[in-house]
């Protein structure tokens, strides 16, 4: 009898998910459709079962599921507007989406510098004016959605994700240029906006591309085949996954949603915790350097240290440099430490050990390290990783073995929960390739297919940065994807908007003035326009503090282009130049109104040259939309530069006060 009950509660179950819809989640209570479009709707039932929606403001449609339990249709949306409702059923099920606006939909893409949030991440990476903004940005036609982070080897159906009302509470967690964007757009239009965001910080531009595009470019060739040939093995990992405790991330936000977690790992701490069969890992470095990979997650590290017989009974201090990101630090299971909330990955960790747990000559340090995304683990300088009494010279040196243990794993906002007990990491499934955000076409399958082909208006984009390495490339990778996502939505070429990188100190030989310059040369893509930022960067900081201009600069090329105002939208772009008497002479566009110069601590940032290619000041001389340059000592000038390094800053600007981008004349490539 247990038998047939359970064989027929599985049929019941079965019926039941045959007969569910599924429904992106790009589709929720709150969203905003695209006005004045055919908004495309789409979705899974059983096969051959029939579709029907009906919306507030009259429009229907209808269709039935295909053989592979697919549907798809469009709806014709009216003018800006709402509330709505909008009923979809199918079968005996319906669903019915509450609160929907029509009005103007955009998506906000890219690295680091899209993902940064109004609240920031302090305490190094904070935005300017937020204190003010986040307090007041209640803007109930305002309607944020952000694709929560994740990665696949195929494109996937479906997305993390939900729509809100912009509130104080929703702004200060979501994208700080995105906001900024949308807020100008919604202070100009008067109708509801829409803001998709779908970013994620230090990935390059090929992670954002399909496979299917990069193909094109015969250098990814070999890891799409290694991806196609990763498929079956990450679907073993995502069920191994699927099989352990889950801690859930999303929808969490404040100082304290990283405390207090239970990874089933409260005896790492213990120094007498027996650790003898974990691996060694040689500190300090990231992780993803070693044999553990391409790992967001928890590690425990543990070392145990024999000290000085004086050093007994005496307050000790521990420093162990930088932790990316979080860390909880422990001394003969005493607690003496930690930084649990995001901002403090570059900040070095100095604790004070009481002398009350210094009670014999082996001290046990235990650390667990909480890395969300990008590099993880105890990375700092070596000699910064070291024990000593306070206030003496003497010290002994941590860097070198610690044992360490990864205890859960963070993806797609949720912790999959390994714990301590059976060193479960070591039977985590294999992958043919190290499979990473940064990994080409990943998060393209997995942030941008999902979002395909709800209708929009256009796509706003931040990202370089972690492409400096190979700006040549990028001059192919950038229009690539940008007619890939063009293909893919299938509506024409909708507006694409990008912010160039802004001056950092990059490492010695980056050469970014090269990646701003395959940005520029970009704006060829038509339909697109290019917000500068080298007037508002921070070259030791790179994430630049302005982002309220960033959204501002982006949203200037929006209403201009694609809303009919009157604005200025883009600082002076050099155009030409030609050479008289001695002299060179550069045009611009976007130069209505004059040019105007700004020097910085008295310089102008603009080098001229000969045919020795010997770059010297240039003296500036401006005739409105023209700028003259010389150098007294060069007879026969051949080239300029302008802000033609990684860290010079504008100083030539239009009458908007909009600066221009950096640019070199001449066909030198050094």
């Amino acid at each position: 009898m247990k038998k047939v009950f359970f064989f027929l509660m599985a049929i019941v179950l079965m019926v039941n998910a045959q007969n569910k819809i599924e429904m992106p989640a790009i589709f929720s209570d709150n969203m905003v459709l695209q006005q004045k479009s055919l908004a495309p709707f789409w979705g899974k039932a059983k096969p051959g079962e029939k579709v029907f929606i009906k919306t507030g403001w009259g429009a229907s449609a209808n269709t039935k599921a295909g053989d592979d339990s697919l549907w798809q249709t469009k709806i014709r949306t009216p003018k800006a507007g709402g509330p709505y409702e909008i009923k979809i059923q199918i079968g005996d099920s319906a669903i019915v989406y509450k609160n929907v606006m029509t009005g103007e939909v955009w998506i906000c893409s890219g690295q680091s510098n899209m993902e940064m949030p109004l609240e920031g991440w302090p305490p190094n990476d904070t935005i300017s004016g937020a204190s003010q903004e986040i307090p007041n940005a209640n803007y109930p036609a305002i309607r944020l959605f952000t694709v929560t982070r994740a990665y696949s080897t195929e494109q996937q159906f479906n997305c993390t994700g939900s729509w809100t009302e912009c509130s104080q509470q929703t702004a200060a967690h979501f994208s700080a240029t995105a906001f900024f964007f949308g807020k100008k757009l919604y202070e100009e239009l008067k109708v509801p906006i829409g803001l998709i965001h779908t970013s994620w910080g230090g990935t390059p531009v090929e992670a954002w591309t399909s496979g299917k595009y990069l193909s094109q470019i015969e250098k990814y060739k070999t890891i799409l085949s290694l991806l196609d040939e990763s498929k079956t093995e990450f679907v073993k990992l995502k069920n191994w996954l699927a099989e352990k405790p889950v801690i859930d991330m999303n929808g969490k936000n404040g100082e304290s949603q990283w405390m207090n977690l239970d990874f089933e790992d409260s005896v790492c701490s213990s120094a007498n915790y027996n650790d003898s069969l974990w691996k060694e890992m040689n500190l300090p470095r990231n992780w993803e350097n070693t044999e553990v990979g391409n790992f967001d997650g928890v590690i425990w590290f543990r070392k145990k240290i024999e000290i000085p017989e004086n050093w007994i009974n005496k307050e000790l201090v521990l420093e162990l440099g930088a932790i990316d990101d979080m860390d909880a630090t422990y001394a003969n299971g005493m607690k003496v430490g930690g930084y649990e909330k995001d901002g403090f990955w570059q900040t070095d960790r100095v604790y004070a050990v009481p002398a009350e747990v210094v009670k014999e000559k082996f001290v046990t340090i235990a650390v667990r390290v909480m890395d969300n995304q990008g590099g993880g683990g105890i990375w700092g300088a070596a000699e910064k990783l070291l024990i000593h009494p306070k206030d003496t010279d003497e010290k002994i040196s941590l860097a070198g073995n610690w044992k360490y243990l990864p205890i859960a794993e963070y993806a797609s906002g949720k912790f999959f929960v390994f714990g301590a007990a059976h060193e479960e990491f070591n039977h985590r499934p294999k992958l043919p390739v190290d499979l990473s955000p940064y990994t080409p076409s990943v998060l393209y399958n997995a942030m941008i297919a999902p979002i395909v082909p709800y209708s929009i208006k256009g796509a706003i984009w931040y990202q370089g940065e972690s492409n400096t390495d190979d700006s040549e490339g990028y001059k192919k990778l950038f229009p690539l994807m940008i007619n890939n996502w063009r293909d893919d939505w299938k509506q024409d070429d909708f507006p694409f908007y990008f912010t160039q990188i802004a001056p950092f100190k990059y490492s010695t030989g980056t050469n970014s003035q090269k990646l701003r310059e395959a940005q520029f040369v970009s704006l060829s893509v038509p339909k697109t326009g290019m917000a500068v930022t080298l007037d508002i960067g921070n070259p030791d900081n790179i994430h630049p503090a302005n982002k309220k201009d960033v959204g501002g600069r982006l949203a200037l090329w929006a209403l201009k282009k694609d809303y009919n105002k009157k604005n200025v939208c883009s600082g002076p772009l050099y155009k030409s130049m030609k050479i008289e008497k001695g002299k060179i002479i550069l045009s611009f566009e976007y130069a209505d109104g004059g040019l105007i110069l700004k020097e910085r601590d008295g310089e102008n940032n603009f080098t001229i040259a000969g045919a020795d290619k010997i770059f010297k000041k240039a003296e500036i001389k401006i005739e409105g939309k023209k700028l003259i340059l010389s150098n007294s000592e060069i007879s026969d000038p051949t080239a300029v530069r302008y802000c033609w390094d990684d860290i010079s800053e504008g100083t030539l600007f239009n009458n908007a006060g909009l600066p221009a981008s950096s640019f070199r004349t001449g066909n030198w490539n050094e």
